[in-house]
């Protein structure tokens, strides 16, 4: 007994300097993957991000919802497909994914921290105006859109007030038509936009690996300059170079660091930020 309270106290003592560190600064995470799907890691993340409010940190919330569209288009009959890993959405399409992740998926969030003994509040990117849109590729994926412009008042007005911000990726057109936004381009935007200290992506995977195939290959801290011969080499591809490309538009755009890390693993979040070792791969300059 006595040595596991000694082990928390080290650890305590270790997360102190990333306390100090972070005090008053903002952190924008991106939720999705096995992190949304499995209770047990809901309610682990849901503690992280509270726990970051409390020691004076000012978690921001980005959320993607594809199992739930999903699941919900298949009990209205709806077919979807996807090009590039976006979704092809029709007009009756955007309607189902703004219901799901404006009301459904934003709020369950928004309950899970409260749970967790936090405040939230969930709004969508289209409240405040805060996410400007325009579709992509001249309209050819529908409603499918990309960020114009972010207007981040109302996140300030949010966090000034106590509450973490818990926002769905629903862009407003000019026509004051809804955009379905990448989950990951919206947080990226979002981070810069808020002059975030910290972007986290929570993504089903350890990070980069220089081999899909072994978890010991984790690279653990990216350089900008590396990214051109690690897309040629093929160790940048499919889904993660989109992310890879997030955190460098966000680092480019002045966030401090960006880091991809695994939401499989519990408190993946706290590990990330309090200790020294940190989890994942860290996206920097230079």
């Amino acid at each position: 007994m006595l040595v596991s309270a000694m082990e928390k106290a080290e650890i305590l003592v270790e997360a102190l300097p990333y306390i100090k560190e972070f005090y008053g600064k903002k952190v924008v995470i991106k939720y999705g993957g096995a992190a949304m799907t499995d209770c047990e890691l809901k309610q682990k993340v849901m503690q992280d991000i509270v726990l970051m409010k409390f020691v004076g940190m000012h978690p921001v919330v980005v959320h993607g919802g594809g199992p739930e569209i999903n699941q919900m288009l298949n009990r209205l009959n709806i077919e979807s497909h996807f090009v590039g890993g976006l979704r092809v959405t029709s007009r009756e399409i955007m309607e189902i994914v703004e219901m799901v992740l404006g009301g459904k998926v934003n709020k369950e969030i928004v309950s899970g921290i409260t749970g967790a003994g936090g405040r939230a509040v969930g709004i969508s990117g289209k409240d405040g105006n805060l996410i400007e849109a325009q579709a992509i590729n001249q309209g050819e994926m529908g409603f499918v859109g990309e960020v114009t412009c972010i207007n981040p008042q109302i996140i300030e007005t949010v966090i000034e007030n106590g509450y973490i911000p818990v926002i769905a990726p629903i862009g407003r057109g000019p026509n004051h038509e809804s955009y379905n936004i990448n989950a990951d381009l919206a947080a990226s935007a979002i981070a810069v936009a808020i002059k975030a200290d910290k972007l986290v992506l929570l993504t089903d995977v350890p990070g980069l690996l220089k081999d899909p195939e072994d978890s010991e290959s984790l690279i653990s801290v990216l350089r900008l300059s590396e990214v051109d011969e690690y897309v040629q080499q093929g160790v940048i591809a499919g889904g993660m170079l989109p992310k890879v490309q997030c955190c460098m538009e966000s680092v480019r755009g002045g966030v401090g660091r960006t880091h991809i890390i695994d939401g499989r693993l519990s408190h993946s979040i706290l590990l990330e930020v309090f200790t020294d070792q940190g989890i994942g791969t860290m996206v920097v300059n230079g």
